[in-house]
């Protein structure tokens, strides 16, 4: 997976680009942003709720959140996930 070949076409594409890293067990429950949003698992095991949808994405499957749509990540594995992120500015 190349980073700086995600971080060039979400760019081109009007995204930010960011790295988050989470511990095992972390949740960031019910968040709603005004942007689109693009997700992508790096490393670990997550699952991804939008919408009242349960995902578990393959390492480098790219997620599209759509603005206004409530989502949680959940790491569920036993290691640290490390998935980016980006808003459509």
């Amino acid at each position: 997976m190349n980073l700086e070949e995600i971080k060039a076409n979400w760019l081109e594409r009007g995204f930010s680009f960011g790295i988050w890293i989470d511990p095992p067990g972390q949740t960031w429950e019910d968040y709603i942003h005004d942007s689109d949003e693009v997700f992508m698992l790096v490393a670990g095991h997550i699952e991804l709720e939008i919408a009242d949808k349960s995902l578990q994405p393959a390492a480098g499957e790219e997620i599209m959140i759509p603005a206004n749509t409530k989502h949680s990540v959940r790491n569920i594995g036993d290691s640290t996930s490390r998935w980016l992120y980006g808003y459509k500015t």
